[in-house]
């Protein structure tokens, strides 16, 4: 199981200081929300911040989730910027092979994410080829939304996928995650949490982290087989 703080929910004015918190609470990822403003209607940070935020966190796993419409001229700065992993959508259709072969030749870990309203099946074709399937529970652009359930089929067929043809990419859930939701999206499959204002907003980070990572373990359905 992996937690992963969202620095999208953090506090702007001190963005050192909240990545060392994440660090220090246990979790193993830090998550990165790009926003460019067309893809989704927001815009958060560039590779300025990545770098800014490097040097606070030098052995923490960087997931970089690209919600942008032109992720190619973004993919290299990012890359040299501290990503560990970068994900980009299959909504951007034919643009996701290059984009995928073009983050490979990077040498960083590629991921594919789906939004709500896509079906799952678009990103069949890819999961041969990724190392993270991201499943957005809200519709991306905005933190603190509500966690959308009619998600939750997508993530047990993207699981179902991924034992049947013995692939080994984590199974991503981000949005309106939280020690409640994580419980579902566990049961459902998914290995990989996401979580902003369930973490960065809590006093204490690490007690949340561990409560989130003990419920997902609790409902993870394959440690449950072998308990039986």
């Amino acid at each position: 199981m992996i937690i992963a703080p969202s620095l999208l929910a953090s506090d702007f004015t001190r963005l050192g200081k909240e990545t060392e918190r994440a660090v220090r609470s246990g979790a193993e990822w830090l998550h990165l929300d790009i926003m460019d403003g067309r893809f989704v209607p927001n815009i958060s940070f560039g590779p300025a911040i990545i770098e800014a935020v490097r040097p606070h966190a030098r052995k923490m796993f960087f997931d970089v989730h690209l919600m942008c419409s032109r992720p190619e001229i973004l993919l290299e700065p990012f890359a040299k910027a501290g990503a560990d992993l970068i994900t980009v959508h299959v909504e951007l259709h034919e643009q996701v092979t290059p984009l995928i072969w073009k983050i490979k030749s990077l040498g960083k870990k590629v991921g594919l994410a789906i939004n709500p309203p896509t079906a799952i099946t678009e990103v069949q074709p890819f999961l041969d080829q990724i190392d993270l399937l991201l499943v957005m529970t809200v519709n991306p652009g905005f933190g603190g939304q509500s966690f959308i359930h009619e998600c939750l089929p997508k993530i047990q067929q993207a699981n179902v996928w991924r034992r049947e043809k013995k692939l080994k990419y984590h199974l991503e859930v981000d949005g309106g995650i939280n020690h409640q939701t994580v419980a579902e999206c566990a049961r459902a499959g998914a290995d990989t949490f996401v979580a902003g204002t369930a973490l960065f907003r809590q006093h204490n980070m690490t007690a949340a982290v561990k409560k989130m990572r003990q419920i997902a373990q609790a409902n993870d359905p394959s440690l449950a087989d072998l308990n039986v």
